[in-house]
């Protein structure tokens, strides 16, 4: 898969194809992704858009991030969101660490995303969201009724924006 695929045929596409990509390929994703979600921010979502969300009962795209924007930098707010992985729609988040999540299993790079994701929208649940696992959907991440899903090739488009990402960091 190149970057030339972009970044929609990538999230439509099995993770460990991303997996095996070069960082720079998978970075190169990634910033796709970021300038599509500020171009769909807060559009009514009647076509696909990569991070749809309810709104006031209405489905929109989420607020847009920056290219630069690490999503496994989890904010660390003072009331922390809960967060239930237990995957009763089917597809388990798997725990075996990843070289192209930065070292991270998918569920720990699916929690990082999550938080950042959540706090960026300036979603805060009452209760306990459900993260599920939503491998080949049209979309990185959607919010809806309270269950966050999240595209885990979306989570190697993200994990090549980190600290491990930058020159210098493997020394």
């Amino acid at each position: 898969m190149r970057a030339s695929l972009g970044a929609r045929q990538a999230l439509t596409s099995p993770p460990e194809l991303l997996e095996f990509e070069t960082s720079s390929t998978r970075l190169e994703l990634y910033r796709e992704v970021a300038r599509i979600s500020e171009v769909e921010a807060g559009q009514a979502a009647q076509a696909p858009v990569l991070f749809p969300i309810t709104q006031r009962g209405e489905l929109v795209a989420a607020p847009g991030f920056e290219a630069r924007t690490d999503l496994l930098l989890a904010p660390d707010a003072g009331a922390p969101l809960q967060l239930s992985f237990d995957g009763r729609a089917g597809e388990r988040w798997p725990e075996d660490r990843r070289e192209g999540l930065q070292g991270l299993s998918e569920r720990e790079a699916a929690e990082l995303v999550a938080r950042t994701l959540l706090a960026h929208w300036r979603i805060n649940p009452s209760g306990v969201v459900q993260v599920d696992r939503a491998s080949g959907a049209p979309y990185a991440a959607a919010y809806v009724d309270g269950i966050l899903r999240i595209n885990p090739a979306f989570l190697y488009m993200a994990a090549a924006q980190g600290p491990a990402s930058l020159p210098g960091a493997g020394q």
